[in-house]
């Protein structure tokens, strides 16, 4: 252990100044305190983000396609009708809309609705060919009002539009629905 000496200069009668310090706790703290240091040290230079500051950006990049971007149908459903919209990006192609029948039939169906997206699809859709594994997107508008029965009947009027597929090699051909459907709730 580590002392410190300071003599007694020869008196006797005094109580003796020698004291031992226990130096392995101090040590100890200092061996964490080293620890905490590289370990921070470390996490330091890794979490570092390397930026730099050339703002156009690198000419050898080629610009991105924006003239690609698919159509996509917009089904919102109001009140009182439905509005169909095709858009392109931020484009609007063409907007229909489409009046709610006023009779309160039992079984909710929208056949003038089903029939409306079937032509705009004639018009609009992208992927007509039975060759083609892709299929139209629809983005379905709502609100959280919209009854789950109402919101049944526009997936069925939604869905009802088929195309020919073929799938794989085997030369089958199967009517599959033309869209495939996205919520978004207001």
């Amino acid at each position: 252990m580590g002392g410190v000496d300071v003599g007694n200069g020869g008196r006797k009668a005094q109580r003796s100044t020698n004291a031992e310090l226990n130096l392995i706790p101090f040590i100890d703290l200092l061996f964490v305190t080293v620890a905490f240091l590289l370990i921070t040290a470390v996490w330091v230079t890794n979490s570092r983000l390397n930026a730099n500051a050339q703002v156009p950006g690198p000419t050898d990049a080629p610009p991105p396609d924006i003239s690609q971007q698919e159509k996509i149908l917009n089904l919102t459903v109001e009140p009182n009708q439905f509005t169909l919209a095709w858009k392109q990006g931020n484009d609007v192609v063409s907007e229909v809309k489409v009046p709610k029948p006023s009779d309160a039939g039992e079984p909710t169906r929208y056949t003038d609705l089903a029939k409306t997206i079937e032509t705009e699809w004639g018009r609009n859709g992208g992927h007509k060919d039975a060759s083609d594994p892709k299929i139209d997107q629809a983005i379905l508008h709502t609100d959280n009002h919209t009854s789950f029965k109402e919101i049944a009947a526009v997936m069925d009027a939604l869905f009802a539009t088929k195309r020919d597929y073929t799938a794989g090699g085997n030369g089958k051909l199967d009517r599959v629905p033309v869209f495939n459907m996205t919520f978004a709730v207001r």
